[in-house]
């Protein structure tokens, strides 16, 4: 990093273990047996305690993370209890005993029961493992949305195998103790292998906990009992903002599929949420709270998730980037969301200090991205692959070793010296956290040097289009000059 000089050796930083007590609490839970600590905290007034200790103790925390700007800490606070409010409204807002068992375990089983496998991977390699993977499913669509990729004939054919699906999430959690899965696609309810679809997935996998992107329009009572009998799946279904924009782009009459979804999904007590991605055009509407009320309020979501268009190919399609200006807008109200209305409502980008930054690449904690191909790459905004899923185990290997590719280390070590290993007052601004949107500058001389494979024809694209390589460093560079000094201002010096 250029604009980033440290004093110190940031490989001397080392954040990578909880702090004392916190950890302490949350590993001697990890023992009790899972049957026993879901019976426990099945009653309310003990699971309130639970999680008001959590809080206090995540504030005794915050006191002794001197090593952190107190502003940084302020803000995961804040998420942390938007988290809690949406876990007491998911998991035990319904009146199924059964389905509220089957939640509580998914959670003890995320935030509590992994850890000792997570402890015995540091034991082995030294660091810490990924938290989980996200995986796309399959191309195929049941819609034709303007410019998607899941628009092409050849579509249907590419999809991951039953097979591999079912060693991906076995291996995952038997090396780093990881029981969340995030499936994408295509559209994920179409997916089919062996008979067998996602449903069956997360009923074979029943000690995971899934969460699938989802376009609604197949979500129909039948589909949402059975998430319901599962317990342990929840669609985040992608709007486009109200009515009149999401049949703009995606087909007249799909928004009422998208609200008859919600509705069944409110009606059944399935916990679902909410897909958004922010562009030139629409950052407006984005940047303010009655979009989010509407849907958290009115329609039932319990969560959301807020994607900054990302440009992938020619340099026209900069030309729908968020502006620097957009992008302050987005982080005000995301941050007036979390504190004021206790809505776990996260943008990839602004909220980047809440996870210290970007977690791509297999970061400690953080995930990688497999395509329908089998294509591994950092993340799904990162389409240029290192090494391949199938390769792999026609190989004789295992998840591990996809972590040592050299393209996915390199990203680790930008991480490292962005950040995540530097000294309270040198840490990178995280409000700008991304590798691929943020700071190409970087993100470039790395695809150039270790030489990943571009996934498809637009990544390839980019690659050779020289003008969006001047675009994309140029809006880094914009980025930096209007979001630096409130980094600086905010975190770094507060008054």
């Amino acid at each position: 990093m250029d604009n980033v000089k440290s004093s110190v050796d940031y490989k001397q930083v080392d954040r990578s273990d909880p702090v004392g007590v916190t950890y302490f609490f949350i590993r001697l839970f990890s023992y009790i047996p899972t049957c026993i600590f879901r019976e426990i905290l099945m009653f309310s007034c003990i699971r309130k305690t639970f999680f008001k200790i959590l809080v206090k103790l995540f504030e005794i925390s915050m006191e002794k993370r001197v090593d952190f700007p107190k502003k940084i800490q302020l803000d995961k606070y804040e998420l942390i209890l938007a988290v809690l409010h949406t876990v007491e409204k998911a998991m035990f807002d319904t009146p199924l005993t059964k389905v509220r068992r089957k939640r509580l375990h998914m959670f003890i089983n995320i935030f509590l029961k992994r850890l000792p496998k997570v402890e015995k991977y540091k034991k082995e390699m030294g660091e810490y493992p990924p938290g989980f993977l996200t995986i796309g499913i399959g191309k195929f669509c049941n819609l034709n949305c303007t410019g998607c990729y899941a628009n092409s004939d050849d579509a249907s054919s590419e999809k991951l195998s039953w097979d591999m699906m079912d060693k991906i999430i076995s291996e995952k959690k038997e090396l780093w103790g990881s029981y969340f899965t995030v499936i994408t696609g295509g559209e994920p309810l179409v997916w089919r292998s062996q008979g067998k679809n996602l449903f069956d997935l997360a009923e074979k996998h029943s000690d995971q906990f899934f969460m699938f992107y989802t376009n609604g329009t197949l979500i129909d009572e039948k589909a949402v009992k059975r998430m319901n009998e599962l317990g342990n799946i929840t669609p985040a279904i992608s709007i486009e903002g109200y009515k009149d924009e999401t049949d703009e782009r995606r087909g007249k009459g799909v928004y009422a599929k998208i609200e008859n979804a919600m509705k069944l999904l409110k009606k059944y007590h399935v916990g679902f949420g909410i897909s958004v991605t922010a562009t030139r055009n629409n950052a407006e509407m984005l940047s303010k709270p009655d979009i989010y009320d509407y849907y958290f309020e009115k329609m039932g979501a319990t969560y959301g998730w807020l994607f900054q268009y990302m440009p992938i190919g020619r340099s026209h399609t900069l030309e729908m980037l968020v502006t620097p200006e957009q992008r302050i807008h987005l982080l005000r109200n995301i941050q007036s969301l979390i504190r004021n209305k206790k809505y776990f409502m996260v943008d990839f980008w602004n909220s980047g200090t809440c996870v210290e930054g970007c977690i791509s690449a297999g970061s400690q904690g953080g995930f990688l991205y497999i395509d329908w191909n089998g294509n591994i790459t950092p993340c799904a905004f990162n389409p240029y692959s290192a090494v391949n899923i199938h390769d792999i185990y026609n190989e004789g290997k295992n998840l591990n070793d996809v972590l040592q590719a050299p393209y996915f280390k390199a990203i680790r070590e930008w991480q490292e010296k962005y950040g995540v290993k530097r000294v309270k007052d040198e840490i990178g601004n995280w409000i700008t956290p991304c590798l691929c949107k943020d700071h190409y500058k970087d993100l470039r001389p790395l695809i150039d040097k270790y030489k990943p494979t571009p996934i498809d024809e637009p990544a390839k694209q980019a690659l050779e289009d020289n003008n969006y390589k001047k675009g994309m460093i140029k809006h880094g560079k914009d980025l930096a000059e209007q979001i630096d000094p409130i980094w600086e201002k905010e975190y770094i010096n507060p008054e």
